[in-house]
């Protein structure tokens, strides 16, 4: 039985569903906002210790304007609605990614929900916002330059946006496309993939709770080989 430490979800699919319901694209973002708080709260009481959901990522601006606009606007309402339901649910908010290219007073809505919630001990939800792994990387052996001798991976990974959680156990991503899309690359290394052709405002409690009950039966070997 596999212990499920670390999720990270790729929430794909809130346009396309919009479009099925004969409605904006950002109609989709707002209610794919609204599974967040569900999928979050779930994942609290399922015991998982970091959720990382990829919400915006450094490809993501160049979708037309307008969307990037929405997007933006719906971060910073989230960032004030949802402070008080972290914290009745005993959860840190945290982000991961490139902030400085966001507004100054984004940047300040963001910092204040890490603070308000900094005191939390259950879940860690973490954010991807202005975030791809190349990015990251890169940023990470740019803030590594000055350590003397080889690179390690420890050097590494302590520069990572990442820095101090654990690896990915399990990655979903919905919507029906399969591919990783420059996300948690290094830190999903081993991690048990699962590809949910649900668009992401439809997942539900349900097929998290399947996904995860097959995640807990497979056979996690590491690079290893496990004997009979």
């Amino acid at each position: 039985m596999n212990d499920l430490v670390h999720l990270a979800i790729i929430m794909d699919g809130n346009g396309r569903w919009a479009k099925r319901q004969g409605k904006e694209r950002s109609f989709g973002h707002k209610e794919g906002a609204k599974k967040v708080r569900e999928i979050t709260k779930y994942a609290s009481k399922m015991g998982v210790r970091y959720l990382t959901l990829y919400a915006f990522s450094t490809e993501n601006w160049s979708r037309p304007k307008a969307e990037v606009s929405v997007l933006m606007k719906l971060l910073s309402k989230y960032l004030h609605s949802e402070i008080p339901t972290l914290l009745e649910n005993n959860i840190r908010f945290d982000v991961i990614g490139d902030m400085s290219k966001f507004s100054t007073t984004l940047q300040q809505e963001i910092l204040y929900a890490k603070e308000k919630t900094a005191h939390c001990t259950g879940l860690t939800q973490v954010l991807a916002i202005n975030y791809g792994a190349h990015d990251e990387i890169v940023r990470a052996v740019n803030k590594s330059l000055h350590v003397k001798g080889n690179m390690t991976q420890e050097i590494l990974e302590s520069n990572l946006d990442t820095a101090g959680m654990p690896p990915v156990d399990l990655l979903i991503r919905t919507g029906g496309d399969c591919r990783l899309s420059n996300f948690l690359l290094w830190q999903a290394a081993y991690a048990e993939l699962f590809f949910s052709k649900t668009l992401w405002p439809d997942f539900s409690v349900g097929e998290l709770e399947t996904i995860v009950s097959e995640y807990a039966q497979a056979e996690r070997r590491f690079g290893s080989v496990f004997e009979a």
